[in-house]
């Protein structure tokens, strides 16, 4: 009885635990950049599309492969024909025994019904295709290529769609913690402001609250700004991520910090551009899978050759069954033969539409890498000036900004000691909120720049 009332008491214990622990709120996670980075190529729905479409990619390669192999076809189907007894002389008879027996001529009259089953069967397999099954082999394969290479665009695009969120959300976040600051700071200007009025002190005018209200208001307008921003960056944070918009989720990083810059040189970047990037693989895929479709195209014009059986088979039941090797019921018998064939199926006229017509699809995607090849060095010349720029300017804005809080700081000292305007503060405060939250946007800029860049080169991370 002691051991089953300790026992009990356990499982007690245990179930008061769990309950505890349930009823405590969810503990949000907690991630870096590249752990959202992970989540998000994890989660994201469009790659597991394309995904799946690689996959289709894949089948249809299997399918073009397997054009290579037996083909078997069959018909089978039961009917009605009608039913004949008897020989194959005249009244039935089965031997001619007069020297001029005749042929039996009733062979239009309705004596009945017979059932009638039916089968013709083909197993075949290609010898010689002058080459449509490899053609044809090759540009499947390519699309194969080309999809994935989709399927890592599709990767670059929500790799960069996470960090913008990322570090959109730290921008949002830092503003508005930092106006919040200054909000306050203001605050207590405008309460001394106002306790100066009401006690008639002489040390501060009517226009100075008036200087200081004003500032407030702007001020207001740029935190409720900051606040939205911060949550919809959150928010898409969370969509990207999988944990769902009522999910809880937090960032690791306390700050939001310029990352470093790419050491390397502009034009190593635009040679590496030029060989990992994501869409030049799919041209350089796409337009082996249109050589191989030309030449896949051209041999339909040519025949097959191939080898294997055929055969057939007719059972009537009530059908007398013929003998005679020169003769031949369609509704009794069968024959079963190995073969050698040859099969040409082409409408020339269309056939040399289609060798066309994929000619020009070729020559247009030669045209296309010709552009591509043109057209993203500039690319990323234009991300890494774009990020040259923007890495300077945070830095010396970095210093700025540092020099407008010292002036801000020491224009509230001399107001609080009565030797400066209400007005000047105003204006130290409207600086000092334009040079840094300039700053703080000018380094979300430029770590974008540098997302951009890493995107444009094919980095997948």
């Amino acid at each position: 009885m002691k051991l089953a009332t300790i026992k009990f008491n356990a499982a007690a214990h245990v179930m008061l635990v769990a309950g505890l622990l349930a009823a405590l709120p969810a503990q949000a996670d907690t991630i870096n950049l590249k752990q959202a980075v992970q989540m998000s190529l994890t989660a994201d729905p469009r790659i597991k599309e394309r995904e799946q479409v690689v996959e289709a990619a894949r089948g249809l390669l299997q399918e073009a492969q397997g054009n290579a192999g037996w083909r078997a076809s069959a018909h089978a189907f039961v009917g009605l024909t009608l039913k004949v007894e008897g020989g194959f002389y005249q009244n039935g008879a089965y031997n001619c025994a007069t020297p001029n027996c005749a042929l039996r001529t009733d062979g239009d009259k309705y004596n009945g019904l017979s059932d009638w089953s039916h089968l013709d069967f083909a197993l075949i397999r290609p010898l010689f295709t002058f080459g449509k099954i490899e053609h044809y082999g090759d540009a499947a394969r390519g699309n194969v290529d080309l999809r994935r290479g989709e399927l890592d665009q599709t990767r670059g695009d929500t790799v960069y769609d996470t960090k913008r969120a990322y570090f959109g959300y730290l921008t949002a976040r830092d503003i508005r913690v930092f106006l919040e600051d200054v909000q306050g700071r203001l605050d207590q200007s405008i309460a001394s402001v106002k306790r100066n009025l009401e006690e008639e002190t002489g040390e501060s005018k009517q226009s100075e609250l008036y200087a200081l209200q004003t500032a407030k208001g702007t001020l207001a307008k740029y935190v409720h700004q900051a606040g939205a921003i911060e949550k919809i960056s959150l928010d898409g944070l969370k969509v990207l991520t999988g944990t769902g918009l009522k999910g809880e989720l937090q960032v690791a990083d306390e700050r939001i910090e310029p990352v470093a810059f790419p050491p390397v040189e502009l034009a190593d970047l635009q040679a590496r551009a030029l060989q990992d990037r994501p869409e030049m693989q799919q041209l350089e895929a796409g337009l082996r899978a249109r050589r191989a479709l030309v030449a896949a195209k051209k041999a339909d014009r040519m025949p097959d050759v191939y080898a294997g059986v055929i055969g057939q088979y007719n059972y009537a039941s009530r059908r007398e069954q013929l003998d005679n090797p020169y003769l031949n019921d369609p509704f009794n018998g069968g024959g079963l033969t190995p073969v050698i064939g040859v099969k040409w199926d082409s409408v020339l006229g269309v056939a040399s539409a289609r060798v066309n017509q994929a000619q020009a699809e070729l020559e247009a995607l030669n045209h296309k890498k010709a552009f591509a090849v043109a057209g993203i060095p500039y690319e990323v010349s234009e991300a890494y000036t774009n990020a040259r720029a923007n890495f300077d300017s945070q830095r010396d804005l970095a210093q700025g900004a540092a020099a407008a809080r010292r002036w801000m700081v020491a224009t509230l000292a001399d107001f609080s000691a009565g030797l400066e305007s209400a007005d000047k503060v105003a204006d130290a405060m409207k600086n000092y909120v334009l040079v840094q939250t300039e700053y703080l946007r000018t380094v979300n800029d430029y770590n974008m720049n540098v997302a951009q860049l890493a995107r444009l080169t094919g980095e997948l991370n």
